[in-house]
């Protein structure tokens, strides 16, 4: 690494750390949202850097929290269960089994449903979340503070200023905040931080062989929440995922990267965003995202 990219990930960590004070300081009840994917990771390092001086202190002064579908990937949940152990896990599909939401075929829209229903149970007022502006144009176009409704909406005219670093959090009762420390990250930045930091990450993102097929010229794991169609041959291939989500939406990249070293380079090479490639959820239209954001999404 050079000493420029040095530079810049310390700039990068300096802002996002000052971030998550800044919350922590103005906001009562916040909570750190975690999937156990690669940004995710990136987030609760930054946490603890910030509240555990030195590598040891305090525990971190809010709860972190993960959404789950059901539909998740295996390796995933290990390393979510192993790396956070208390976590709170807010259930896709207990709000099926409560009526909230109806069962689809893919869960990743029924996220919202779930994740506003803990929000409010919780009374949390801050929710820290891992997107970055450079995933998809919704998200760029979202400030690092991200004001919502008492229904969790988005509205991107109503959008806060944020001159000369500073933040505005106030909110009233029912209302919260979505909170991106890392907006200004690339995904190279990510994997960067990751080498640097040390931190392990789930298995998934290295070069692996798996059982897939192909559906509209991605490549889906082949699983008993997404069974192959009639006409869709499975076959074993060396895959790899840039981005960790729901099993039946997410897709694998051919891949030879087994180490960080061959992830960060192959990152460095490609022209397409991780969710453009691999995201299903993100191809239904040219606005999908910033729909699902509207009405509450992450």
């Amino acid at each position: 690494m050079t000493a420029a990219t040095a530079t810049h990930l310390h700039v990068l960590e300096s802002e996002a750390i000052h971030i998550i004070r800044e919350v922590a300081a103005e906001l009562e009840r916040p909570v750190l949202l975690f999937s156990g994917g690669k940004d995710s990771i990136v987030l609760l390092r930054l946490a603890e850097k910030a509240f555990r001086v030195g590598g040891d202190g305090f525990p971190l002064p809010f709860a972190v929290m993960h959404v789950d579908t059901g539909h998740n990937f295996p390796e995933a949940i290990e390393f979510r269960d192993r790396r956070v152990p208390d976590i709170l896990v807010a259930s896709v599909q207990d709000s099926i089994d409560a009526g909230r939401v109806r069962d689809e075929p893919s869960r990743n829209r029924l996220q919202t449903t779930t994740l506003l229903d803990a929000i409010a149970e919780h009374e949390f007022d801050a929710a820290f979340g891992g997107a970055r502006r450079d995933e998809e144009r919704a998200r760029a176009k979202e400030r690092i503070f991200s004001f919502r409704d008492d229904f969790g909406q988005w509205d991107p005219r109503r959008q806060r200023p944020e001159v000369w670093s500073l933040y505005n959090g106030r909110v009233r009762r029912g209302e919260h905040v979505r909170v991106f420390p890392l907006s200004n990250w690339t995904e190279l930045d990510v994997w960067e931080y990751i080498r640097t930091e040390e931190l392990e990450i789930p298995s998934i993102y290295f070069a692996h062989e798996r059982e897939v097929f192909e559906r509209d010229g991605m490549l889906y794991a082949v699983s008993e929440f997404l069974p192959p169609r009639d006409g869709e041959q499975p076959f074993t291939a060396s895959v790899r995922y840039r981005t960790v989500g729901d099993m039946t939406c997410t897709g694998a990249i051919r891949s030879e990267a087994a180490s960080l070293d061959d992830v960060i380079a192959e990152i460095a090479a490609t022209r397409i965003t991780e969710r453009g490639e691999t995201r299903a959820d993100d191809r239904t239209s040219e606005a999908a995202m910033e729909d699902r954001k509207r009405e509450g999404y992450f």
